[in-house]
């Protein structure tokens, strides 16, 4: 609250004058963080999946843009209500497509936060110093050997197109694509 004051120079205690309280606060920047994804500009697309790809990459850009929303999100204890329409756009796109409401409704699980441009991680690591986690690894890697050489291969450093632990783009666009291809085939045998 304190660092929000000083963006807009006021006190920390006069915020509330405005807001109920730091709920309302988080409430109206989930709020603000929607509507900027619904806002975004939408090019024409070939197909629902062209459709859908671009869509959620669209609102990948806007969680770049404020790496705080996927938390701030993750903290609503109710659905937005402005995320309600953006639902209903992508439900509408599968349905065009010839999905049917079921295949539709298991979509809509399947993407999870990733309609919304990022993946929820349950867990972040312990520490982001490349030594420790080196440390870390070499410790775990009697009991658990594929996990750790696995982890060792795929260990990168945060940069500008990662919103967290194992959410680059590179990382998103492969499980969006994985996602986006096993809907076709199960849109083909319904």
């Amino acid at each position: 609250m304190r660092r929000l004051a000083a963006a807009v120079e006021v006190e920390a205690m006069s915020l509330y004058y405005h807001l109920p309280g730091k709920e309302g606060l988080l409430d109206g920047l989930a709020e603000t963080v929607i509507g900027e994804i619904v806002a975004a500009p939408v090019p024409a697309a070939a197909d629902w999946r062209a459709a859908l790809r671009g869509r959620f990459l669209l609102a990948r850009e806007v969680m770049l843009r404020h790496p705080w929303a996927p938390a701030v999100l993750g903290s609503r204890p109710a659905i937005p209500p402005a995320l309600f329409g953006y639902y209903d756009e992508i439900v509408g796109t599968l349905t065009a497509a010839g999905f049917t409401p079921h295949l539709a409704h298991r979509a809509l699980h399947a993407f999870g936060t990733m309609a919304l441009g990022f993946v929820q991680e349950l867990f972040t690591p312990g520490t982001t110093d490349t030594g420790a986690a080196e440390a870390d690894l070499a410790e775990m890697a009697a009991a658990v050997p594929h996990l750790t050489a696995m982890m060792a291969a795929e260990m990168h450093a945060a940069d500008a197109d990662s919103l967290g632990w194992c959410d680059t783009r590179a990382e998103f666009e492969f499980t969006l694509d994985l996602l986006l291809d096993g809907l076709e085939r199960q849109r083909a045998v319904t």
